[in-house]
């Protein structure tokens, strides 16, 4: 059922809008590749109770497909979050909630560029009022300050972050045929062995700080909930129905950030954030409804769908 699919993206989104939140409370507790490198190998140490009998009968698979998996984790995993954390410190909080709900855009576009994927005027409507959702969001409440936004280092590196999660979403059309459990296992391998060079560049500048109590806090929510739960349910999305109408939803991801801010930081909810909220959901179920009709499915079944029973294939 395609509402299996709408839940298991609404959660991964909810889970990466925490992930925001956690890096801005992360400053002066850890350092960004400190919290990339411990987020990682918590979460390599958490799948590998689970997943180690299930990665031995895989194995023949896996080799097969070693540097795909590991791509996986060097761009989904260790690029994207290393640069996110990174430019928390360089530029402000509107423009990476502006820049983040960039990467359906991007989905979009490269699926058409490469795959000639279809694209409805209803997705593109419907990508337009996520886009003014996310801006308003932004903006709180306020379009008229997007006018003076300026590009510094810090947009730099979200830029490559969204390119890099953009790319990791097209090559899911390539998953091989394997269990959950190794799905998760090799890429989460690749993000922590890829992350040690990072973690060493940042000690090597004297710029590393070891976590404090707080700092460990966030780096267990990290591991948990953004690397691990999301990450299997973004997938499953994916699967379900296909990288460009499973990316629109990465436009909850500022929202719920917004949200999240109000429930754990204790900001003030204000009218926009309900206003921007309605325009996203909304523009999601214009794109989904105005989708179009004579779409095949981004990647084939896989034993991952068997793990999430009753799912149609589209």
């Amino acid at each position: 059922m395609q509402a299996t699919a709408y839940i298991c993206l609404v959660i991964a989104t909810l889970c990466w809008g925490g992930n925001s939140v956690a890096g801005k409370l992360a400053l002066g507790h850890i350092s960004p590749m400190m919290l990339t490198f411990l987020r990682w190998f918590l979460a390599v140490a958490m799948i590998a109770v689970i997943s180690v009998p299930q990665l031995r009968k895989d194995w023949p698979v896996v080799r097969k497909n070693l540097p795909l998996l590991l791509f996986y984790g060097v761009i989904g995993y260790t690029l994207f979050n290393a640069m996110l954390y990174s430019a928390v410190q360089y530029t402000t909080a509107i423009n990476v909630a502006i820049e983040q709900a960039g990467i359906p855009m991007l989905i979009f576009l490269l699926n058409f560029m490469f795959f000639r994927t279809g694209i409805s005027l209803a997705q593109c409507l419907g990508f337009g009022m996520t886009l003014i959702g996310i801006a308003l969001t932004a903006a709180h409440g306020d379009l008229a300050t997007l006018l003076q936004l300026s590009l510094n280092r810090g947009d730099g590196l979200m830029l490559i972050a969204i390119a890099a999660y953009s790319v990791y979403t097209i090559f899911l059309r390539w998953k091989p045929p394997l269990d959950w459990r190794t799905l998760m296992a090799v890429p989460a391998l690749g993000a922590m062995l890829t992350s040690l060079p990072l973690l060493l560049w940042e000690a090597g500048r004297g710029a590393a700080q070891w976590p404090d109590q707080a700092g460990w806090v966030i780096t267990l929510y990290t591991a948990i909930f953004p690397s691990l739960v999301a990450q299997i349910l973004y997938i499953k999305g994916v699967v379900a129905i296909g990288a460009n109408r499973a990316g629109l939803f990465i436009n909850l991801v500022p929202v719920f950030g917004t949200l999240l801010s109000v429930a754990l930081i204790g900001e003030q909810l204000q009218s926009f954030h309900v206003i921007a909220l309605v325009l996203t959901l909304g523009g999601i179920a214009i794109a989904e409804k105005g989708r179009p009709k004579a779409s095949a499915p981004t990647v084939p079944a896989t034993p991952v769908d068997k793990a999430f029973p009753g799912q149609e294939r589209l």
